[in-house]
C-alpha cells in the first residue's frame, strides 16, 4: 500500500510539474513581451532537467567495494574504497551515499553510518573513500549501497539500493604473553585416561613384569634369558605441555578483554610448539581439540572472532551439569569474569584428575579486586587452585607467578 502511494505521489509531481511549463508557457503566448517569454526560458531548462531526473534509473550504477587488506584485528584502521560506475552520464546536480553495514561496525566510531555527498555531474567513474579508526571485534556484514538523488527544486527525489555484499571479519586483539608451561608429568595410578601415555623409548629406565597389552618391543629379552620370565621395559615419562582453555561466556564489562586475552594465551602457547585446545562455553558450547599449527590456531581465531557474552547460566552451574573431554595430562586454564565458591567447588573436580588447573579472573580497567575475591583466591588455593587476577592492558605477565598449585 506504501508503495502504491509513493507511485501516485511522484505521478501527481510529474503532472504539476507538465502543468506549471503548459501555464508558462501560455502566459508567454498570451502575454508577449520580453519578461514573460524570458520567464519561461529560464523555467524551462530547470523543468526538463526535473522530468529526465525522473526517468533516469539509478539502477545503472554498478557499485565495487573495496578493502585495503584481507585479514584485520581489533583495533586496526580499516580504509574502504567504493567506486561508482555508470554506463549513461547523464549530469547528477548531488547524490547522497550511504554504505549499507550492520551497527556492529561503528561500536567505537566516532560516526555511526558511512555516509556522505559527492557531486557526479557527468562522470562515468567515481571513488569515495572513508576511514574507520578503530575496528570492533566480530563480524560486519555489508549488504548494499544505497544511493539518493534529486533536481534543483527538490520535487523529484530518487533512491536505489544497489545490493554489494561482503563480510569483514575482524580477529581479535592480541598481547605478547610470556607463557611459562605448568609442570604437569604423566603419573601413573588407578585413574583412567582417554588418551595413551606418551614414552619416550629411547631412553630405558628400568625393568617390570610384564603386563597385558605391553607393546612387543618393550620385552627385555636378557632378563628373559636369565631368569625365564617375561619382563618388560620401563621409559622415562615425558613431561606434557597440553593446555586446554575453557572460555566463560557470561556477559560481562571485561568480555573484549577476555577475548584479547585468550588469543594472546593461544598465540603465545602455539609459539612455543605446544598444543591447545578450547572449549567455549556460551548460549551453544564449541569445542577444538587439542592440537597445534597454524591452521588449528586459524580455526580458534575465527572462533573468538564471532564469539558473543551469550551465556545464560554462570560457569559453576555448568560446570556441574556438564564435564569437560580433556587428557588428564593437559593443564586446564578457566578464563572468566567472575569467581563464586560455587564455582571453585565445581573446577576442585579437574583439579583431581591429575590436572593443572588455573583460573584467570580478568578485570578491565578501572575495575577493583574485592576483598570477597582475595578470600575466594585463598579458598582455590587451599583447594590447589591457583587463581591469577590479570588486568587489562597487563596480560604479559600474567604467567609470571603461576605455578603448580
Amino acid at each position: 500500500m506504501k508503495t502504491k502511494f509513493q507511485v501516485v505521489k511522484k505521478i501527481g509531481k510529474l503532472l504539476l510539474l507538465l502543468l506549471l511549463i503548459a501555464i508558462t508557457f501560455i502566459y508567454a503566448m498570451f502575454q508577449g513581451g520580453f519578461v514573460s517569454w524570458f520567464l519561461f526560458y529560464s523555467f524551462l531548462p530547470f523543468a526538463l532537467y526535473s522530468v529526465f531526473v525522473f526517468i533516469y534509473p539509478l539502477s545503472d550504477f554498478y557499485v565495487e567495494r573495496r578493502f585495503e587488506s584481507i585479514e584485520y584485528k581489533a583495533g586496526d584502521e580499516l580504509k574502504v574504497t567504493l567506486t561508482l560506475r555508470r554506463k549513461v552520464p547523464f549530469p547528477l546536480f548531488y547524490m547522497v551515499l550511504e554504505d549499507v553495514v550492520t551497527e556492529s561496525l561503528f561500536q567505537q566510531s566516532s560516526f555511526h553510518k558511512a555516509k556522505s555527498m559527492i557531486y557526479p555531474g557527468f562522470r562515468r567513474e567515481m571513488k569515495l573513500s572513508y576511514y574507520i579508526d578503530e575496528l570492533p571485534r566480530g563480524e560486519h556484514i555489508y549488504s548494499a549501497v544505497r544511493l539518493k538523488t534529486g533536481d534543483f527544486f527538490g520535487v523529484f527525489e530518487k533512491d536505489a539500493v544497489i545490493e554489494c555484499r561482503d563480510q569483514l571479519l575482524v580477529y581479535p586483539s592480541f598481547v605478547e604473553v610470556q607463557y611459562r608451561p605448568l609442570e604437569n608429568r604423566y603419573d601413573q595410578g588407578m585413574t583412567s585416561s582417554n588418551v595413551k601415555i606418551q614414552k619416550d623409548t629411547t631412553m630405558a629406565t628400568g625393568v617390570r613384569a610384564y603386563q597385558p597389552g605391553d607393546r612387543f618391543s618393550w620385552i627385555h629379552w636378557k632378563s628373559f634369558a636369565r631368569t625365564n620370565e617375561l619382563m618388560t621395559k620401563e621409559f622415562e615419562e615425558r613431561q606434557s605441555h597440553d593446555v586446554l582453555i575453557v572460555l566463560d561466556r557470561e556477559y560481562s564489562s571485561a568480555f573484549e578483554p577476555m577475548v584479547t586475552f585468550t588469543a594472546s594465551v593461544i598465540r603465545s602457547i602455539i609459539k612455543k610448539g605446544a598444543q591447545v585446545g578450547l572449549v567455549s562455553i556460551g548460549r551453544e558450547h564449541q569445542s577444538f581439540a587439542i592440537r597445534g599449527g597454524e591452521e588449528h590456531q586459524g580455526q580458534l581465531y575465527h572462533h573468538l572472532a564471532k564469539v558473543q557474552p551469550d551465556s545464560q547460566f554462570a560457569l559453576g552451574k555448568i560446570l556441574q551439569g556438564e564435564g569437560l573431554n580433556y587428557s588428564q595430562s593437559a593443564a586446564v586454564f578457566f578464563i572468566t569474569a567472575s569467581v563464586s565458591k560455587k564455582m571453585i567447588m565445581s573446577v576442585n573436580n579437574y583439579s583431581k584428575r591429575n590436572s593443572s588447573v588455573v583460573i584467570f579472573l580478568i578485570k578491565s580497567n578501572g575495575e577493583t579486586y574485592t576483598s570477597e575475591e582475595k578470600s575466594l583466591r585463598a579458598y582455590a588455593s587451599s583447594r590447589g587452585i591457583w587463581l591469577k587476577v590479570c588486568y587489562e592492558g597487563d596480560f604479559s605477565s600474567a604467567f609470571a607467578e603461576v605455578k603448580r598449585a
